[in-house]
């Protein structure tokens, strides 16, 4: 990968820095809560049947007055569903209502003024179709006082709402059960997620630490036979982060952020795809290259030059076509539901090519890096609220006003068991930036010769795994609420590489210099002459 576009994919992968099962229940403190309207906005599953067959189920909103819905399935009641007349339902309706669930349009008159009269009409719950084909949280106005109201009322879409009277116009018997499952505590793709995380910096932390031990030997032995002056055994192909960059890394990452909250478009979330495909490729390509190297050794040392581009390996001009055909690929078909399989490959191997390309010299420069990148998370998940009236990440993170299924820097796995579906996903970020300490560990443990139980490197792959757990079950806690994963993963492994650091003696070359002293082989040799 070209050393100029590093750091435009480092802040982009890093853009997005939370972990996120997608909200079923919400609240919302711009709607505060009253006596007679105090429920909190869920989800509600709405099935139909036709004639007594099971037909299309659609997704609405609970209001924050009326009875709560139900959560189970075997629970829940199905009712005849009947179209109001008039439709919105401001004035008491004509047809007779004997329990069933009464479906009407939005506008003229409050909804619990809807919600009260179809209740005084028999009505057993309110359907109320929205105007536009999204969803919208109904709230009770300041000074409402009706509102004992002892049915639900829940918002479906337009297109929703087109769909049921296209039903009944038909002729049709139509019957609906509304009821809101509730998400099961854990999934099984919380489990791969975490695996898949781990596993990542596992792979790109050993690389990283390779590639630093065989540009060591390379410059020893330069050393040992008599160089004047040996090239830079660290310097070639890799990027040393200062704190300088460190912390404009940061200012970077929120200025982009705030740009895809504002332009959040189909056409913005189509740029970034490009972008990731663009990436995707090239880290495909290296890993490929890397990987195969080692089986045709001579593929990868011979070199043709190709115009505008420079000399290129036969292996990566042989590897090149199919990573760029994979990615063009998903770019195309990435909303199939099979698609994440392809998003995950590429971001994975974007992540490990990054880790072994960007490095962190020394532990000052990883405290700096985690530390603003641990009060940038907290700023967007949370204090973002507060000026935005929303979560920025949360926000750019599912790809809210654009149409698309959230943006590509993301690892995602489908909820299996969950009886809403959706994705389990896990920010670039949350992979990249503690990936970026780990492989530090482990080189120095390298450099230094320390076996795994006296080095640095295992313990911090340790609470890694233990911070991105801890996590999920702040995750799970919070109902599936969006939850900044650096907030728990910094102080675990930032923590316990400084703890150990200064209980080992080793603090002081952990934080300035980085590697451990090493004697020069070089002067050893004339020693010994």
């Amino acid at each position: 990968m070209d050393l100029g576009r590093v750091s435009f994919f480092l802040s982009l992968c890093a853009l997005i820095v939370s972990v996120r099962a997608g909200d079923i229940v919400h609240d919302d403190d711009r709607a505060p809560k009253k006596p007679g309207c105090e429920n909190d906005f869920i989800l509600v599953k709405v099935q139909t049947w036709v004639d007594g067959k099971e037909d299309e189920e659609f997704v609405g909103v609970g209001a924050r007055f009326g009875t709560t819905i139900v959560s189970k399935e075997k629970n829940a009641n199905d009712s005849r569903l009947a179209l109001s007349d008039p439709q919105d339902c401001c004035s008491t309706p004509k047809n007779k209502l004997a329990g069933d669930i009464i479906m009407v349009h939005r506008g003229h008159c409050k909804f619990t003024t809807k919600a009260n009269i179809a209740e005084a009409a028999g009505a057993s719950a309110v359907l109320i179709i929205n105007d536009q084909n999204e969803l919208y949280k109904m709230v009770c106005e300041p000074d409402e006082t009706d509102l004992d109201i002892h049915i639900p009322a829940v918002m479906l879409p337009q297109n929703a709402g087109t769909s049921l009277e296209k039903m009944l116009s038909n002729g049709s018997s139509v019957s609906v059960q509304l009821y809101s499952p509730k998400r099961s505590v854990v999934d099984i793709a919380e489990v791969f997620l975490w695996l898949m995380a781990v596993g990542t910096i596992l792979c790109a932390s050993y690389w990283s630490a390779s590639s630093a031990r065989e540009a060591l030997n390379e410059h020893e032995r330069l050393l040992k036979d008599d160089l004047a002056e040996p090239p830079d055994s660290g310097s070639g192909g890799v990027v040393s982060i200062s704190t300088t960059s460190a912390v404009l890394f940061v200012v970077v990452a929120s200025c982009f952020l705030i740009i895809l909250y504002k332009l959040m478009s189909s056409w913005f979330i189509t740029l970034l795809v490009v972008l990731f495909c663009i990436g995707g490729a090239e880290g495909l390509q290296t890993c490929l290259v890397a990987l195969l190297s080692r089986w045709f050794k001579s593929l990868a040392e011979s070199y043709v030059k190709v115009p505008l581009v420079g000399a290129v390996s036969y292996l990566t001009l042989a590897v090149s076509p199919f990573c760029i055909t994979f990615a063009a690929l998903w770019g195309v078909y990435r909303d199939l539901h099979i698609a994440w399989i392809g998003q995950d490959v590429l971001g994975i191997a974007l992540i490990i090519t990054v880790i072994q390309i960007v490095r962190i010299p020394n532990l000052k420069v990883g405290t700096v890096l985690l530390s603003c990148s641990f009060l940038y998370d907290i700023f967007w998940v949370f204090v973002s609220k507060k000026l935005f009236h929303e979560s920025v990440m949360i926000v750019v993170a599912r790809g809210d006003k654009s149409g698309e299924d959230g943006i590509p820097m993301l690892l995602k796995i489908p909820r299996i068991f969950d009886p809403w579906g959706g994705y389990s996903i896990i920010g670039f970020g949350d992979i990249l930036l503690p990936g970026l300490l780990v492989a530090f560990a482990i080189r120095y443990d390298w450099l230094a010769k320390k076996t795994l139980r006296a080095g640095y490197f295992l313990w911090v792959m340790i609470a890694y795994g233990l911070g991105l757990l801890v996590t999920y079950v702040a995750l799970n806690l919070m109902d599936g609420h969006g939850q900044p994963a650096l907030l728990y993963i910094v102080p675990f492994t930032l923590g316990t590489l400084l703890m150990l650091g200064k209980k080992r003696g080793e603090l002081r070359v952990l934080w300035a210099k980085g590697e451990p002293a090493r004697p020069c082989p070089h002067l050893h040799l004339h020693m010994s002459e």
